[in-house]
């Protein structure tokens, strides 16, 4: 079993995302562990790029900080070899397809073997361009992890069929950021998942508060949550994971209520 697969094998994942360098690459690493401490399954970590499109003004704020701060991708990958000195935690970088271009696909993967990176979420990248790195990615054991949004429609059978590591479900069209309310019927696309895959699948975009993650992690197998942290990261700085290690002990009781059939009424 790999670190994604014992990340799902235990019950309900909660999921945070964290940008590498916003404030600076110490609190990132300070920020990872109190995240590990609150109780989370899997972190991905953001690589900064300057062009996030898929990212709502939240996230593309803190990206813009940890390049004004001078993070680079080798900054990152150190940040890891310290992490993985202290945590087995499944690490997932989440980053946009010219950073791995730029840094050239192979030495960007065999370095992500070498540190210790489980997974690679790319975006920007159409399913039907993967093969760009999939190869690598295999040769290198990095899982390669797919997407699923609203709109992918005839296309969710398919992507689930060749899906590795765990599926990202998007549960709102747009970019990242908090929402009031998330009405995507994510039923059935889970459905068609479960029908193509035995692959776990998690819902990200808009999760904020703990009624919100139980909601989706009751149709799925976890949630993930990005915005919300960063928001105390921008309004705390180096004081943040603190707060952070809280607010991942809240949501991960959340999803473990989902998982225990104890979803509260709306």
């Amino acid at each position: 079993m790999n670190r994604i697969q014992k990340a799902f094998s235990e019950g309900k994942a909660f999921i945070p995302f964290i940008t590498c360098g916003d404030p600076d690459l110490g609190t990132t690493e300070r920020a990872v562990l109190a995240a590990v401490a609150g109780g989370a399954d899997l972190i991905e970590l953001g690589i900064p790029f300057s062009d996030p499109t898929a990212e709502g003004p939240v996230i593309q704020g803190a990206n813009l900080r940890a390049l004004a701060g001078g993070v680079t991708t080798d900054g990152v990958f150190e940040l890891v070899r310290r992490l993985r000195r202290q945590t087995d935690v499944p690490l997932v970088f989440m980053t946009y397809a010219n950073v791995v271009f730029s840094y050239g696909a192979e030495r960007f993967l065999a370095a992500c073997k070498e540190t210790g990176v489980d997974g690679l979420i790319l975006p920007d990248l159409p399913f039907e361009e993967k093969d760009e790195f999939q190869p690598q990615c295999r040769e290198y054991g990095v899982a390669l992890i797919s997407l699923i949004a609203p709109t992918s429609k005839n296309r969710i059978a398919m992507i689930a069929r060749e899906a590795e590591g765990f599926l990202y479900l998007v549960s709102s069209l747009g970019v990242t950021g908090t929402r009031t309310k998330i009405t995507t019927d994510l039923d059935s696309i889970v459905k068609v998942v479960r029908q193509n895959t035995d692959i776990p699948c998690a819902v990200g975009f808009g999760i904020s508060t703990p009624q919100q993650a139980e909601q989706m992690a009751a149709v799925s197998d976890g949630a993930i949550v990005g915005s919300a942290i960063i928001r105390l990261l921008e309004q705390y700085g180096t004081e943040a994971p603190g707060d952070i290690e809280a607010y991942v002990r809240e949501m991960k009781e959340a999803v473990r209520r989902a998982g225990d059939g104890r979803l509260r009424e709306s």
